[in-house]
Order: C-alpha cells, then structure tokens, then sequence
C-alpha cells in the first residue's frame, strides 16, 4: 500500500503595492514618491515586524515564558524604537 505524498506548492505573495499607494495618496497627497518607493517602504514595514518578533521572544525567554504576551511585545517595541531613532 502505497502512502500518498502531498506536494505543497510555493505561494509567491506579492507587495500590496495598489493599497499602499492609494493610502500614500489619501494620507499624504503632496507626496511624490518614485516608482519602487512603495516596495521600500514595505520592505522596511516586514523588517521591523522581524526585527519586533526577534526582541519579543527574546524577552520571553528571558522571563521564563513559553508564550509570547502583550508586555514582551511592547518593552521590545520601546527598544526598537529607541534604537531606530539614531
């Protein structure tokens, strides 16, 4: 008998770049950004929610906590945005 294999395609997500623009647009229409502006400012968008997990866990871990909870997430929010500052 013959075990059935599953095969799991990659799913390619792309950048909500028509919904940041037209939130650029209603926000801030004096703005004039270039054509890749919206991907750079998504990019930075997925970095800090990297960089935000990372610190989360970290202090989680260092609490002794198997789970990650609203307190680990906001001191970690409160580093990283002391450090992005420059």
């Amino acid at each position: 008998m013959a075990v059935p294999t599953v095969v799991s395609k990659r799913i390619k997500r792309k950048a909500p770049r028509a919904f940041l623009r037209r939130t650029f647009r209603q926000k801030k229409p004096h703005l004039r950004l270039e054509t890749a502006g919206d991907l750079l400012i998504h990019l930075n968008c997925l970095l800090f929610v990297h960089r935000l997990a990372e610190e989360s866990r970290t202090n989680a871990c260092e609490n002794k906590s198997g789970v990650i909870k609203k307190d680990h997430v906001l001191t970690a929010a409160k580093v990283i945005l002391k450090k992005s500052r420059g």
